[in-house]
């Protein structure tokens, strides 16, 4: 009998894929964990049914989330990551050279270990001496630490159960407050095709609180509808700005310098939902 995981992506949309194993299963403080080895995507994190990364295509969200906001930034020197238990988003971050120490703040240990164990891809920069683990609530983390950081990236799940949080503006208003006086950050931003009301509502409330707000997109194929959103806002500094030999030549699969550029530019159902915003 042939076994296959579904996630219910919405009230008339849904997601399936045939599962060989069922390599973990638990629920935590927090959420309901589970890692799925299948044929199409290889391991499969999936937390409270939804996927959030594949072995298989994790590179096009981890290099996107991390390098973009690394290069906009001309000295990303200290960076602080919410979120990406995973670890996918922390070994971009590490690796790039301008960067001195990075701290991670996520909130379940046990996606932490869960993928350390299972997704060894991933998780391998967990283990890098630039970064430091903090395993506590980042909404929190953030009032604590005003002016800290350079760049923050926000690695957040959807915004339901824990997560729901990370995706307010009283929460972007103390990420403002934790950044330097020339700081950006990045969020998730969810999917243009399906969370429309949500990217206008962010756009919105962070045109309010930084003067350099740019949505960018990057294609996750097991996201719903494959188009994902990212938005950066900036005290300072624009990514359409970068200068292509301004980009460290590291080993990308997805991002480049051409990308860095054209991932700004927007469908024009996006361009028409940031105006209404």
């Amino acid at each position: 009998m042939e076994l296959w995981y579904t996630e219910n992506q919405n009230d008339d949309l849904r997601f399936s894929c045939r599962v060989t194993r069922t390599l973990h299963v638990e629920k935590t403080p927090f959420q309901h964990l589970a890692v799925l080895e299948t044929p199409c995507f290889g391991r499969v994190l999936v937390l409270d049914g939804i996927v959030q990364t594949t072995v298989w295509d994790e590179f096009m969200y981890h290099e996107m989330i991390a390098h973009v906001p690394l290069n906009t930034h001309p000295r990303p020197e200290k960076v602080l990551i919410i979120g990406g238990g995973d670890g996918g988003t922390a070994r971009e971050v590490v690796r790039h050279p301008k960067v001195k120490s990075a701290v991670m703040v996520e909130i379940d240990e046990r996606v932490i270990a869960v993928s350390r164990q299972y997704l060894p891809e991933l998780s391998q920069g967990l283990d890098d001496p630039k970064l430091e683990l903090r395993i506590e609530d980042g909404i929190e983390y953030v009032t604590k630490h005003p002016g800290e950081y350079d760049v923050i990236l926000i690695d957040s799940p959807d915004p339901i159960g824990p997560a729901k949080g990370l995706f307010g503006r009283q929460f972007y208003e103390g990420v403002a407050a934790a950044l330097k006086e020339d700081g950006l950050f990045v969020a998730q931003t969810e999917s243009p095709l399906f969370n429309a009301d949500l990217i206008a509502e962010i756009y919105r409330n962070l045109r309010e609180i930084f003067p350099i707000v740019r949505l960018y997109l990057t294609y996750v194929p097991t996201y719903p509808g494959g188009m994902w959103s990212f938005t950066l806002a900036s005290k300072k500094y624009d990514p359409l700005e970068v200068k292509p030999e301004d980009i460290p030549p590291l080993s990308y699969r997805y991002y480049n310098a051409e990308i860095h550029r054209a991932a700004f530019a927007l469908p024009q159902f996006l361009q028409e939902i940031l105006r209404r915003a």
